[in-house]
């Protein structure tokens, strides 16, 4: 219910598409966080990520979560010299985001135990505000 108020509070801020897409990409992260556990997947733990932009909480495998800077520094290695990361190197500059190192989770680290976004706690991140996320292990790339 008290989802239900914060999507008519966003309608009567911005547009109802915007509010559309947000109440089905809520309902879609709920799903997939029941069918996770449903299928019986180690425990999961949030954690935020940011490319020097929006910070985003994305839940991941425990372990993800409790060895973040190994695994964040572990795909910026995958990135330099992969061949299958090619696509994130132009002219001499990686381009990438925290989005593409949750792909590179999911694809390539913890196929199994896939990692999912959460939640979007803007650009100006104050803890006192996101009380719920303030023990969330961070990166920024």
């Amino acid at each position: 219910r008290r989802n239900t108020r914060v999507f008519q509070g966003i309608l009567t801020q911005s547009s109802a598409k915007f509010a559309e897409k947000m109440r089905a990409n809520f309902y879609e992260n709920k799903f997939l966080a029941q069918v996770l556990k449903i299928e019986g997947a180690k425990p999961m733990k949030n954690i935020i990520l940011s490319a020097d932009g929006d910070r985003m909480v994305y839940s991941v495998p425990n372990t993800v979560a409790d060895n973040l800077e190994k695994y964040c520094m572990e795909f910026i290695h995958w990135l330099e010299t992969s061949p299958d990361a090619k696509r994130y190197r132009k002219n001499g500059v990686m381009c990438y985001d925290e989005s593409d190192f949750i792909l590179y989770l999911n694809k390539y680290v913890f196929p199994k135990e896939q990692s999912v976004f959460v939640k979007n706690l803007g650009s100006e991140y104050d803890q006192r505000v996101n009380f719920e996320h303030k023990d969330c292990p961070s990166f920024n790339f």
